[in-house]
């Protein structure tokens, strides 16, 4: 079997990354641009979070109705449609900047629509990188994914706030112009984006059940489902009680950022070196490490036990992104997709909820010590459980039956 070329090499994969390259760069850039319009305007911090919940709101909202319509209709053109919108959404409020006329309602209709876009968008988008990518590659193709969306996350926003410093209409022209670059990159695009089917006429509730039951029945996907962290907030508050300034936080944040970036570029090495139930395996039992500050507690020990989680953070991702991506069938992929966001989405902000309460009611050493029980419950769970153990690799699955 002729081994396929690397993922440089393939057109189809280069055009696709690199259009979410500058649309991921030109929303980040907005997410700060957003609030500083709203403060500059309305001088109202609330109402600079208004507009940053109306912006995030959709996923929660639309996830799973988006992986039923990803299912059902073409995806190209789904991803095309949501781009377009997105340009209609930001083009109206560069056209409001222009004539002085915006308002904080327009600002937050706006985010909104933009960020409703994003969600159709996005869950579209891992059905076309399974059509471009073959399936022994999606491991590296979904860690080329976690590279990009950490690079931006370190540049995007400040290249935002650079811009809107030079003129308070500069981050939404940059955005526009990033998601018309995705356009021309999707129409360049030779590879369906989905394989023939045939139309279901099931309702909606159905087929988004057919999701849920699909994914609760691979075990090693529904083990892997089930994750949170608070371990950053915790680092925060600690990190303010040991008289750090928020400049020297920030530099510490950008840190954790700097370590997933490196880990996401090593990720393939990783995932090629170990198995999947060791990749798991590695990542729930450097959580634990977090114990050193029980014992050490000092804020720089919580720093150097949190940045190999960091590090190696997008290795487990790619490992289990590329993994679901590849046993999904494809008339399944919106949804079972939507449902594992879903699920992550519903269970992230346990991590930092139990964290404030924690800190609230306690010491950091105590709240760490907590976190560091759970960890290792988790960490003994994953390395016990059958369904991790009998996990196959991508390569047995890209073998011919």
């Amino acid at each position: 079997m002729t081994a396929p070329p690397p993922l440089w090499r393939n057109r189809d994969f280069v055009l696709l990354q690199s259009g979410q390259l500058f649309s991921t760069a030109g929303t980040q850039a907005t997410q700060i641009a957003y609030p500083l319009l709203v403060l500059a305007l309305t001088h109202s911090p609330s109402r600079a979070g208004v507009v940053g919940f109306a912006s995030v709101v959709p996923y929660a909202l639309f996830a799973l109705f988006a992986g039923v319509a990803v299912d059902r209709w073409n995806r190209r053109m789904l991803m095309l449609t949501a781009d377009g919108a997105r340009i209609a959404a930001i083009g109206s409020l560069v056209a409001a900047l222009a004539v002085d006329r915006v308002t904080f309602v327009h600002i937050t209709i706006v985010a909104f629509v933009e960020g409703t876009a994003f969600v159709f968008f996005n869950i579209a988008e891992v059905g076309a990188l399974r059509s471009v990518v073959p399936t022994a590659q999606l491991p590296d193709a979904a860690a080329a994914e976690q590279a990009r969306f950490a690079t931006v996350t370190l540049v995007g926003p400040s290249a935002g706030g650079a811009l809107f410093g030079l003129g308070r209409a500069l981050p939404f022209v940059a955005d526009l112009a990033s998601y018309a670059f995705s356009i021309v990159s999707l129409l360049l695009i030779r590879t369906p984006f989905q394989e023939t089917r045939i139309a279901d006429t099931a309702s909606m509730r159905a087929q988004i059940a057919e999701g849920f039951r699909w994914l609760w029945g691979q075990p090693f996907l529904r083990t892997c489902a089930i994750m949170f962290a608070g371990i950053f907030l915790t680092f925060i508050v600690t990190a303010k009680r040991h008289g750090i300034s928020s400049g020297g936080i920030g530099v510490c944040i950008a840190l954790f950022g700097a370590s997933a970036l490196a880990g996401s570029f090593v990720a393939p090495f990783i995932n090629r070196t170990l198995s999947m139930r060791g990749v798991v395996v590695v990542n729930l039992w450097l959580n634990v490490a977090i114990v050193a500050f029980v014992l050490v507690p000092n804020v720089y020990v919580l720093l150097a036990a949190t940045v190999p989680v960091a590090f190696f953070i997008p290795a487990g991702n790619a490992a289990i992104i590329g993994y679901r991506t590849a046993v999904t069938p494809d008339r399944l992929i919106g949804r079972v997709s939507s449902v594992a966001r879903n699920i992550a989405l519903l269970a992230q902000p346990l991590g930092p909820l139990a964290a404030g309460f924690l800190l609230g009611a306690t010491s950091p050493r105590l709240t760490v010590l907590a976190f560091t029980i759970v960890s290792a419950g988790l960490a003994l769970w994953g390395t016990l459980s059958p369904s991790i153990r009998r996990a196959p690799s991508l390569t047995e699955l890209a073998e011919p039956a």
